[in-house]
């Protein structure tokens, strides 16, 4: 029987789930209400009376009115340690079994709790993805073939009376008995830490498999299909997978990926983005007419939406706790939000530190724009990741180059501010061309980076260095592999050590 007959059949047999398109707003009241009613004899609950929201006129005013805005911090702070100590029925019922390691593009190491509700969870929503795949206009067989799953080691650190490991080993770890014949690389090589070590391994046997399609961020991903020709001594992948056609894509934006990844395959793939994070699976896209993900509104996961604005955010790039806070359903499209999400595992009213932009309300569809603290306003810049995306893709035409990683930070120089950027790319080129376009672009689509030019910030500067220097620095200073991401903007300091290290490395 084809995959997909027997995902269907397990998700309804196993966890009675038809997919079927259901209503937004209403959905997300009932995610709430059943949250609510799960959690209101923890402690959380108790301290914040959900016994009696869940009798109010509108509960989800009133959960708003009655729990505050958290972030990572403060949860951990004034709750989650209480669970890293053995505690139970904190935040959520029971005790727990798996601790998410953060390991996007902060520092600062975070042990997110993941409860046996939420891996439910995150298996339910894998299920959508496969399911809204018949939107894809996929032959059959291809239901028939395997999965590569490029995730973080499965091999999980023990710890007490709990395991610890990034959110796509735990979800490995824990992929059902009926799925793992589709699974690669399989559970042995996942075990492995070592990235070197992982990859080789997937080159010798790459031969023996016949993948349909793959999973994972773009960088890792092309890391090791780049191993896998290189081994096999082939000209693409399509000539060991010849019925390779999908990538499921997430972790950072694609765009600047699709041309080298391209150049190491036959054809080009149908690329389907994805929104996992060590906090939970919010979203996925469903259709092929559009880049956007559609939250999964009906599993476990309830979203609030704080618009981007000066006067919603402190100094530190949090929410404020009287900020301006909209449901799905009070939402407008085409806005910059803050996310905030409230779990099955036990977050609550949590800041993911994701903005995000309704693309389609109906739908409840969204593209990421950004990362709160990965905003850059240090001298009235107000540049978002979205587009900065966006210039290093016109830099990318302009120059005719491949532009894979980026770096930017308000340095000071001669006692004034100037934006520096440094730039990953696969050719090197004359960088006060480069410093000249990107300032260009950028004063030409966003009004207040050009006032900020006419004002406090000075000058610009960029150097284009080989994209490896990134990741060696990602290798020594975070680690290689997994769900890794290298940061789009740093604070001065930390920059100013990037940048020691770049230039040791050309030096």
């Amino acid at each position: 029987m084809a995959v997909i007959g027997e995902l269907i059949k397990k998700a309804i047999d196993v966890y009675g789930f038809v997919a079927a398109e259901t209503d937004p707003a209403k959905a997300q009241q009932e995610v709430l209400k059943n949250l609510l009613t799960k959690a209101r004899l923890t402690a959380f609950g108790k301290k914040h009376t959900f016994s009696d929201l869940l009798n109010s006129d509108d509960v989800i005013a009133a959960f708003q009115q009655e729990v505050p805005i958290h972030d990572y911090d403060k949860l951990y702070t004034d709750w989650w340690h209480y669970l890293l100590e053995g505690h139970q029925n904190v935040t959520w019922p029971g005790g727990q079994r798996y601790f998410a390691l953060s390991s996007g593009t902060t520092s600062t190491s975070k042990s997110i709790p993941v409860t046996d509700d939420m891996i439910d969870s995150i298996r339910k929503s894998g299920i959508q993805q496969v399911m809204s795949l018949k939107n894809f206009d996929l032959p059959s067989d291809f239901f028939e073939k395997q999965i590569m799953m490029l995730g973080s080691s499965v091999n999980l650190i023990e710890k007490d009376d709990h395991q610890e490991g990034e959110i796509s080993g735990i979800s490995a770890a824990n992929i059902p008995a009926w799925f793992r014949g589709y699974y690669k690389p399989g559970i042995e090589i996942a075990s492995m830490t070592d990235w070197d070590q992982k990859v080789r391994q997937i080159a010798k046997e790459a031969p023996t498999w016949d993948i349909g399609s793959l999973s994972g961020i773009p960088s890792w991903v092309e890391m090791m299909l780049k191993e896998v020709i290189s081994y096999n001594r082939i000209q693409t992948i399509h000539d060991i997978w010849p019925n390779l056609q999908v990538y499921t894509t997430g972790g950072v934006a694609f765009e600047p990926y699709r041309k080298s990844l391209e150049a190491l395959m036959a054809r080009p793939l149908t690329y389907i983005d994805t929104y996992l994070t060590s906090e939970g699976y919010l979203a996925t896209q469903k259709r092929p007419d559009t880049s956007s993900m559609a939250l999964i509104v009906d599993n476990g996961i309830f979203f609030e939406f704080v618009p981007f604005l000066e006067e919603n955010m402190d100094e530190e790039g949090r929410v404020k706790q009287d900020a301006t806070v909209h449901s799905l359903e009070q939402a407008e499209e085409n806005i910059d939000y803050v996310l905030l999400i409230s779990t099955v595992s036990g977050t609550w009213r949590y800041m993911i530190g994701d903005t995000v932009m309704i693309t389609d309300k109906k739908r409840a569809e969204i593209k990421i724009t950004g990362r709160t603290k990965h905003f850059l306003n240090v001298v009235g810049e107000q540049l978002s990741v979205h587009q900065m995306n966006k210039a290093m893709q016109a830099m990318q035409k302009r120059f005719d180059l491949e532009i894979k990683e980026f770096v930017v930070s308000a340095i000071r120089k001669n006692g004034e501010y100037i934006n520096k950027w440094y730039i990953g790319s696969n050719k090197l080129v004359d960088n006060q061309e480069m410093a000249a376009s990107l300032d260009n672009e950028l004063r030409e689509t966003n009004k207040n980076y050009n006032v900020a030019r006419t004002k406090s910030l000075k000058g610009v500067e960029a150097e284009v260095v080989p994209v490896d220097h990134f990741y060696r620095w990602s290798e020594e200073h975070k680690k290689l592999g997994g769900q890794t991401k290298i940061p789009r903007v740093m604070k001065e300091e930390d920059f100013l050590d990037f940048e020691k290290y770049i230039s040791e490395l050309a030096g």
